[in-house]
């Protein structure tokens, strides 16, 4: 089972010091708290993607590019690719270059994200956001598996001819996970394409994440993937942690009552009991979230946010550590001795997944031809028919594809 952080970089005041970093700062501490995972032996890294402030996340595809050259073992991914305002041809683009630049070790998550007024900034109308979800990542998939595509729809330029490049990396795209708290279209979605699906249920109860995860397996299984139980799923979580539980609770306390995301709402007792945040010991994190198998089934990635509310990086890097030496060990071997031989342990590796499409015929070719799409011809062709005809006939509009 994988375990890892993501982050929303939100930019927040230090309620204790009232120090508040800039986004250069902030943006600098996301890469060290990165850099620490990996160092730390985690699992996974992912950011989220954000076009207002307080939140700095804007370029996901820049940030994981930096870390593939300067991390060693963990899973780079987004926390949410926002599938219905960037344009589908830029997210086909980006995450091929992605993965070939870490080779294979990234995977993205899509998601339609949590702010509303980042549709019309790009463009488009949130009334419009399933259909576009569904639109939009129906041409991403295209765009991978297929050399040439030919495309039209309803919410973007039509394509005639179109090469994506670079082609994904041993001609096997990208492992994609679907996020979503509250939809049961994008469960369907990730269901129908035998994709993951990732519950990040950070505000809401354990019973609503069972629902739909639930819902998410079924279909899975009815559009033939696999059983029920073998969908590869992923949770959120937020912890914070100390060796003393108390000392966790008085630490945390003013954090969370400050904090733009939940401050000044619930009381931090209903907000620990009712979702899965979690102060306390070490300890009480295993508990709480071994527990968590018993109402969504044995599941793949766990997910954690501890770089929030304004905790300082000393704090955060702490936390990573507790996570990496207490934490995690404990509950990867309580799931490993749980689970039945059929049910996946893990998302699949790039090398997996070429390991399955090679032998289901499936790999596509990375070779992209030389002539244009619609002749045949090369660019070095229509030069010199150019040359070898009349002036007048040269200049003629469609004269280079020989109309």
């Amino acid at each position: 089972m994988q375990f890892g952080i993501f982050t929303v970089s939100d930019i927040t005041t230090d309620p204790t010091t009232g120090r508040t970093p800039d986004d250069t700062e902030r943006v600098r501490n996301i890469l060290t708290i990165a850099r620490h995972a990996d160092e730390a032996g985690l699992d996974v890294f992912a950011t989220g993607e954000h076009h207002n402030p307080p939140f700095v996340a804007s370029s996901p595809t820049t940030m994981l590019g930096y870390l593939a050259g300067v991390t060693k073992q963990i899973t780079l991914s987004t926390a949410t690719t926002l599938i219905t305002t960037n344009d589908p041809v830029r997210i086909a683009e980006e995450y091929a270059m992605l993965q070939v630049i870490a080779d294979g070790r990234m995977d993205l998550m899509l998601g339609r994200g949590n702010t509303g007024p980042v549709y019309p900034w790009f463009g488009q109308d949130i009334r419009q956001g399933l259909p576009l979800a569904v639109e939009n990542y129906a041409l991403v998939r295209r765009l991978w598996e297929e050399e040439v595509v030919d495309w039209s729809g309803k919410f973007r330029t039509p394509l005639q001819g179109f090469t994506s490049t670079p082609r994904p990396l041993d001609g096997v795209p990208p492992f994609v996970w679907h996020g979503s708290i509250r939809t049961p279209e994008i469960a369907e979605q990730a269901a129908f394409y035998g994709d993951g699906f990732l519950h990040n249920a950070i505000f809401w109860p354990m019973s609503h994440t069972q629902q739909m995860v639930r819902y998410y397996r079924q279909r899975y299984e009815h559009h033939g993937h696999g059983r029920a139980d073998q969908a590869i799923v992923g949770l959120g979580g937020q912890v914070f942690m100390r060796k003393d539980s108390q000392k966790a609770w008085d630490e945390f306390r003013p954090y969370f009552d400050n904090a733009p995301v939940y401050g000044h709402g619930p009381s931090m007792e209903d907000f620990t009991r009712e979702t899965p945040l979690t102060v306390g010991s070490p300890q009480q994190v295993i508990d709480r979230y071994g527990a968590f198998r018993e109402k969504v089934g044995h599941y793949q990635r766990q997910l954690f946010l501890i770089d929030h509310a304004g905790l300082p990086l000393k704090t955060v890097l702490e936390q990573i550590d507790l996570l990496a030496e207490e934490v995690v060990p404990v509950l990867r071997r309580e799931a490993e001795s749980a689970r039945p031989a059929h049910v996946p342990a893990n998302p699949p590796t790039h090398a997996e997944r070429v390991a399955a499409a090679r032998a289901a015929g499936q790999v596509h070719t990375q070779t992209v031809a030389a002539g244009d799409h619609w002749t045949g011809k090369t660019a070095e062709d229509d030069i010199d028919a150019a040359d070898a005809a009349t002036p007048a006939a040269a200049a003629r509009p469609g004269a280079a594809f020989g109309l």
